[in-house]
């Protein structure tokens, strides 16, 4: 064992990754603090507990931020109907802020000197970890061990990792034949690695949660939106059920969507740091909240607003993607998409089939929609001649 190095509070999820990191670290002479996020993936917290400090962590924090997640910081990605390279959510990319922000709050009560995780070198969480630490506790020291090469030289890949936790007695739900990487929070699941990484694999949907195809019943649902904030409740057209805290609302949201098998994506994009992955990700609550957001917004948004905030929100982003949450940028980004949406208010009605969200109308008290200027059968306040003269300028050129 190596000489005393101080108190280390380590990022944990009870993985293979962070168990075998927490041992390690131990090795190295480290007291490790444990910090396990509840962050609404389906986990047994108190097993997780019991095998922290079964492998020696000195205490461990088990924090339910869950609640703080969606209203801090998915519902900010919703108001900007935020979307990566055109398809991608940001599931794991908003959950990143969230866990760091309390990692560093520990190692604040703990008087720790160091934090870790196991994001590896090749990723884009290393990024967003690190990031959110050094803004917000610029004298923290991080202990990334997949970037130090005493620990990937003598752990190259998985199956060395799995025969070290064998040889400590690591229990890990991983073995040699289904080497994939899971990542799940209320926003979204992910998974990665393994017969994954050759982008040709056809997944048929056995590593999902939620039905692939979805159920063959459609359910109409009603979504209401507040001037300048979120949605505030939903109801199910069917049966009268109502969620509108905003924790349970989405919740609720993602039951719904994933038994209809909403928001499964299978797509290739650019990391950060260079290169591209290929990932599964299934976002059911958070694809009905942006079809739903989009057409209340467009219904309510005037249209020069509109193109200017579609540009910040393609900042907006990236920015998210590449761990910048916690930039100066960003704050100041969404302050701006905040102010855009102090008319986006009203009551969207949509349905879920087969994997489908189907927007079937929609009302608001600040609709910029004028059904006499609109007509086709009443003129209106509209005086159909003036069009020659704005086509002719508009031909000019």
């Amino acid at each position: 064992m190596a000489q005393p190095k101080g108190t280390v509070v380590l990022a944990y999820s009870g993985g293979l990754d962070t168990s075998c990191i927490l041992v390690w670290l131990k090795e190295q002479g480290y007291n490790v603090v444990a910090y396990l996020a509840n962050i609404g993936q389906k986990e047994d917290f108190e097993a997780a507990r019991k095998k922290a400090l079964a492998l020696g962590a000195k205490k461990i924090y088990i924090e339910d931020i869950s609640r703080e997640f969606v209203e801090e910081f998915i519902w900010p990605a919703v108001q900007a109907n935020a979307l990566y390279e055109d398809r991608y959510l940001l599931g794991t990319a908003l959950a990143r802020p969230c866990i760091a922000r309390k990692l560093v709050d520990i190692a604040r009560r703990e008087g720790a000197q160091y934090v870790a995780h196991g994001a590896t070198g090749k990723g884009n969480d290393q990024v967003r970890f690190e990031l959110t630490c050094y803004a917000l506790c610029p004298n923290i020291k991080v202990i990334a061990p997949w970037r130090l090469p005493e620990f990937y030289q003598r752990f190259p890949g998985r199956r060395e990792l799995m025969d070290y936790a064998k040889e400590h007695g690591i229990p890990v739900p991983v073995t040699p034949q289904t080497p994939w990487s899971m990542d799940e929070n209320l926003m979204h699941i992910s998974y990665e690695a393994g017969i994954l990484e050759n982008p040709k694999v056809i997944d048929h949907g056995r590593h999902g949660r939620h039905r692939a195809e979805g159920v063959a019943c459609v359910c109409s649902l009603i979504g209401n939106f507040t001037a300048g904030r979120v949605p505030v409740k939903v109801t199910n057209a069917e049966d009268g059920a109502t969620r509108s805290s905003a924790l349970e609302l989405f919740v609720y949201l993602n039951d719904i969507a994933g038994k209809h098998g909403v928001g499964r994506i299978d797509i290739v994009e650019n990391r950060f740091v260079g290169m591209k992955s290929r990932g599964i990700y299934e976002t059911p609550a958070g694809t009905i909240l942006h079809h739903a957001h989009l057409d209340i917004e467009a219904f309510t948004m005037d249209r020069e607003v509109r193109k200017i905030k579609q540009g910040l929100a393609l900042k907006f982003s990236e920015l998210v993607y590449n761990g910048f949450w916690h930039s100066p940028e960003c704050e100041f980004l969404r302050q701006c998409i905040g102010r855009s949406q102090e008319a986006v208010v009203g009551t969207v009605r949509l349905s879920v089939f087969k994997g489908h969200v189907y927007i079937l109308g929609r009302e608001s008290p600040q609709s910029l929609y004028n059904e006499e200027l609109v007509s086709m059968n009443v003129q209106g306040d509209y005086e159909p001649a003036d069009a020659t003269g704005f086509i002719n300028i508009n031909s000019l050129r």
